[in-house]
């Protein structure tokens, strides 16, 4: 599957009124392995940022005053972006932006072009109900390390989110089995003599209170990744074993 992790940034907040993208991020991971093969775009808006977003992300007028506009990137971005998932933070302001630049040049919406979107502001208020869930709360949350994050940059923002994306949904992948585990019958198995263990005193190593904790730990890590009560759970005592 070839994913993309995408990101904004704008000259405010409403592109109804219009205001401009003036840097898209985009991140390529196929397989959930990065690939590198990442987009950095800085555009011209053709108008000044407002002062609260230029504290934001410290792009200014003169700064943005040579780089080229939307009309020129476009076809350079779609082409990138054919067939891709995107997956985007709180992915109506960003799309929002895209479809009214598109917009502008007769070029249709951004779903035309892409296989689909997935949000993962919806994912993670799925996974963390009534906590912030902002790009920054969820670094903090999941231990993906957002130092360099002085200024909001997209490229930046997206390479944190492919690392977020990673984390959110690393339950699924770390309990399944490869081909190798397949305990299927067929040609080619041996007959296995049977050992009777009643012969055998086999000893009980219990766990120590540390890796007791660490295996707590996990299963809290595993209930979020998971969304809900992982399946270990079945197999822990209603009582302390004595």
């Amino acid at each position: 599957m070839r994913q993309i992790f995408f990101d904004t940034e704008t000259t405010g907040l409403e592109a109804d009124k219009g205001d401009r993208i003036i840097e898209i991020g985009c991140v390529e991971m196929i397989n959930r392995q990065l690939t590198g093969n990442n987009l950095h775009l800085y555009i011209n808006p053709e108008r000044a940022s407002h002062e609260d977003a230029l504290k934001v992300h410290g792009l200014t007028e003169a700064f943005l005053s040579d780089k080229p506009k939307f009309a020129e990137i476009v076809d350079q971005l779609l082409a990138f972006l054919a067939g891709a998932e995107l997956v985007i933070h709180n992915a109506p302001f960003d799309i929002g932006f895209v479809n009214a630049e598109l917009k502008r040049l007769n070029r249709g919406v951004l779903t035309d072009h892409v296989a689909s979107v997935r949000d993962t502001l919806l994912m993670a208020r799925d996974l963390f109900p009534g906590k912030a869930n902002s790009l920054d709360a969820l670094c903090r949350r999941l231990e993906v390390d957002n130092t360099k994050r002085v200024l909001h940059g997209a490229l930046l923002d997206a390479e944190l989110l492919a690392d977020v994306y990673i984390r959110l949904t690393r339950g699924q992948d770390a309990l399944l089995m490869d081909d190798h585990g397949d305990s299927s019958g067929g040609e080619g198995q041996h007959a296995v003599e049977a050992v009777d263990l009643s012969r055998f005193a086999l000893p009980v190593v219990r766990a120590s209170d540390a890796e007791a904790a660490a295996h707590a730990k996990l299963l809290v890590d595993l209930d979020k990744a998971a969304g809900g009560s992982c399946k270990w759970r079945v197999f822990q005592p209603a009582e302390p074993v004595a």
